[in-house]
């Protein structure tokens, strides 16, 4: 004996399948913003390998993680970057953007960028901007559990660092 139809045709079988999927997805990364407040544990780690961050380059009054930040209000994009900076990112549209920026501004300004990134390893900007003008790339092993969050990202992250041209070859020589 056939097993009943639950579908009328194909069509209809992978209408119900997308329809799936879309749900299991917006379980799997749903977030009310693209806002990821970093790990304190994270920072202080970071904030005492390179001698202390002068200015967190994106943040949110409630959660910046040194004394001098940029706000949204203040959009960190059009500021001058210098010193040590910090950068956690908005991981939306504009992620390349402040990635950019990162780069620029060790090159020009002679800032040392402390990134944390999702890892987007199948990303233009990822090959255009972080594997050909990071000075490092640290894959953090395992998910993070970022700051408000009850449950890990559900993302890879890494820590990328940008560094002035001068100190970047100190450290790896270029081709």
């Amino acid at each position: 004996m056939p097993r009943p139809r639950i579908y009328r045709d194909n069509a209809q079988k992978q209408a119900a399948y997308r329809q799936r999927l879309r749900r299991r997805q917006s379980v799997l990364f749903r977030h009310k913003s693209d806002e990821w407040e970093t790990p304190h544990a994270l920072f202080a780690e970071l904030d005492g390998e390179f001698g202390g961050f002068t200015t967190d380059v994106c943040a949110l009054p409630h959660n910046a993680r040194c004394v001098h930040f940029y706000s949204p209000g203040q959009d960190g994009l059009k500021q001058r970057w210098e010193g040590v900076c910090w950068m956690n990112p908005p991981y939306g549209l504009a992620l390349r953007q402040w990635v950019k920026k990162a780069h620029e501004s060790a090159e020009q300004n002679g800032a040392t960028v402390v990134c944390l990134l999702p890892v987007r390893a199948d990303t233009v900007w990822w090959h255009d901007i972080v594997l050909p003008h990071a000075a490092e790339v640290r894959y953090i092993r395992g998910r993070l559990q970022f700051g408000g969050m009850g449950n890990s990202a559900p993302f890879a992250s890494a820590i990328v660092v940008f560094r002035p041209r001068r100190a970047a070859d100190a450290i790896l020589p270029r081709p």
